[in-house]
């Protein structure tokens, strides 16, 4: 039985993971930002443990997390949650700005820290979802592409810093998937929504398990996924 911890597993994709990981019998731990969405999680992951902490202030993640019985061993590390806000440079302020680079890729930075003396004793497993915007950046997405741009890099050099110690890393970019972030996308671009056009969450789980389950002597770095035909 693996331990995995998960940040996003309210919705969508984190969802999906969290789902499939349940099913397998693993110890679930679920970030919450507070204590109101640590009860959701916990309700729909009766066997899963919360951990408290706002994404949104990684400065305070260190304080967060102190105090909080984390496990001493860590099989996967899974970044997932993430936000996204559109608009043209030329309009998007720096609140805009400041709150997309801390969940997005300060928060993970620093989270990443935080967990990997439990990550290095299990020769554990950390993964980044990524965007497509990560390495195509689209008009009115400016500040959501330069977090994901910075996610590759941060994913990158970890992989390089950590191969040392057994810790192998992946980053997952997929296309339109059918999450609420999606959604919300559609509305402010104005553009028809059809959930038959995007990937399911599922699709994007099934995905990274593959990832993880890779025999030890190999790891996929990068995984590129778009909807299928």
């Amino acid at each position: 039985m693996g331990v995995f911890l998960i940040t996003g597993g309210g919705s969508g994709i984190g969802a999906a993971m969290a789902a499939h990981f349940a099913s397998r019998g693993h110890e679930l731990w679920l970030l919450a930002r507070d204590e109101s969405r640590a009860r959701e999680l916990r309700a729909r992951f009766p066997r899963s443990r919360t951990v408290v902490a706002d994404l949104a202030e990684p400065g305070a993640l260190d304080g967060a997390l102190k105090g909080q019985a984390l496990p001493a061993r860590l099989d996967s590390l899974l970044h997932v949650a993430g936000v996204a806000e559109s608009g043209r440079i030329g309009d998007v302020g720096a609140g805009v700005w400041e709150h997309t680079l801390a969940v997005n890729l300060i928060a993970p930075a620093e989270l990443t820290r935080l967990l990997l003396p439990a990550l290095r004793a299990a020769r554990g497993h950390v993964v980044f979802v990524n965007s497509g915007a990560g390495v195509y950046a689209p008009p009115r997405l400016g500040a959501y592409a330069a977090s994901k741009f910075g996610l590759k890099a941060l994913a990158e050099t970890l992989r390089a810093e950590e191969h040392e110690h057994g810790v192998r890393v992946t980053t997952v970019y997929p296309g339109e998937t059918d999450t609420p972030m999606q959604v919300r996308l559609h509305e402010q671009f104005g553009l028809p929504y059809r959930p038959e056009a995007h990937m399911s969450p599922a699709s994007v789980a099934a995905a990274v398990v593959t990832a993880l389950d890779l025999p030890r002597d190999a790891t996929m770095s990068d995984l590129m996924l778009r909807p299928g035909c």
